[in-house]
């Protein structure tokens, strides 16, 4: 839809110096279309001068109200009956870029009155001592960054998954003690790259937290964590992991294959690791259940809650992988080995005020077959 016309024409800098200068008539096409990759109804004004045009993004329900309002008067329709306004100056927030970026350090500056601008692209909302987190957050779409750190949240709502450009979260300096299993299976897993919960109360993570795949940074400083997601190398794009003075005993054996750029485990008691002292929970001759768990894990068989009891997938969820790369469940030999922690970080935090580098590993068997050879490979590296 194209109208061709008179406009005119004036330099958007003089005011900004004080100056006022008459537009310049100039001929000009005015089109109303949408961009060759679609995304809304844009207007564009192109002259002789500027042939590709100048381009204006339209709200489409105030269009079509414009539009009509146009239509009823070319048809002759009389000034009383036209949805008509007074005309006057346009409020600064209409005319004014939209709004991507909003940062609030203070409750008293905090707008509990009203509604974010649906544009914000970034929020932080630090200090407002904010006891959950408003369901106006909720709505913003747009968000890629959000930053709620230093409020009081003791709990996070399953909605927060519905950010879907969420990129950044940070929740440090808050009352936290879990964070749900339901988050780690909603649109985070895909968009989600950095997630800081450090200096909270949280004492263990779910078995889930290791479906938030995309995870580059990871900060769980000064929490109570008693252990870590026991499938924690599945985090296969995580760079920079943080998890000083925590209450971390060993790693879980899925630890060594992550790849790293930085490592801090700084203030954890760990314990010290002792291979020849082995925890046998092997349970001879295995049950139907733990060979058909085996089977499923190993053959990775499909399941489901459709397809088996809630119960039993949490079961097949928390798995352990033997050295030798076969699953088992509740039959078992383990034990803790020393691990190096440069063998998957590249920098790495003293672990210790002694200099140390190395930390407790745990480590499953499946069979005493397997054990065994373990551990004579043990005994000669030692010798």
């Amino acid at each position: 839809m194209r109208l061709p016309c008179e406009v005119s024409v004036s330099s958007r800098l003089l005011p900004s110096a004080g100056l006022r200068g008459p537009g310049r008539g100039a001929r000009a096409v005015v089109a109303l279309g949408k961009p060759p990759g679609g995304g809304g109804v844009w207007l564009q004004v192109s002259t002789a001068r500027h042939r590709p045009g100048a381009k204006y993004q339209a709200n489409v329900g105030h269009l079509k109200t414009f539009l009509s309002a146009m239509k009823l008067a070319d048809r002759g329709t009389s000034e009383e009956s036209l949805p008509l306004s007074t005309l006057a100056p346009p409020k600064a927030s209409e005319v004014e870029k939209p709004k991507t970026k909003m940062t609030i350090t203070s409750r008293k500056d905090y707008p509990f009155a009203q509604s974010f601008p649906y544009t914000l692209e970034q929020l932080q909302a630090s200090y407002c001592k904010l006891p959950r987190i408003d369901t106006c957050i909720l709505g913003l779409k747009r968000l890629r960054k959000l930053d709620l750190s230093h409020n009081l949240i003791r709990k996070l709502p399953v909605t927060i998954g519905d950010l879907v450009s969420l990129q950044e979260l940070s929740l440090q300096g808050n009352l936290l003690e879990s964070f749900g299993a339901a988050l780690c299976n909603s649109t985070l897993r895909k968009s989600l790259q950095s997630l800081d919960l450090s200096q909270n109360k949280i004492k263990a993570l779910p078995a889930q937290f290791c479906q938030l795949r995309e995870l580059i940074h990871l900060k769980l400083d000064d929490n109570d964590l008693i252990r870590l997601p026991f499938k924690i190398g599945q985090l296969s794009q995580l760079r920079f992991l943080s998890v000083a003075r925590n209450k971390l005993p060993f790693l879980p054996n899925s630890f060594g294959k992550l790849s790293l750029e930085s490592l801090d485990l700084f203030g954890n008691p760990f314990e010290q690791p002792n291979p020849l002292a082995p925890d046998i929970q092997l349970k001879i001759p295995l049950t139907l259940w733990e060979h058909s768990a085996r089977a499923t894990i190993n053959y990775r068989l499909p399941y489901s809650c459709h397809v088996l009891p809630s119960h039993l997938c949490h079961d097949l969820d928390m798995s352990k992988s033997c050295h030798c790369g076969q699953a088992c469940l509740s039959s078992f030999i383990q034990t803790t080995v020393t691990m190096n922690l440069h063998s998957v970080a590249h920098t790495v935090v003293l672990v210790d005020n002694m200099g140390s580098t190395e930390a407790p590993l745990l480590r499953y068997f499946c069979s005493l077959t397997c054990y065994s050879q373990f551990l004579d490979r043990h005994l000669q590296s030692i010798r």
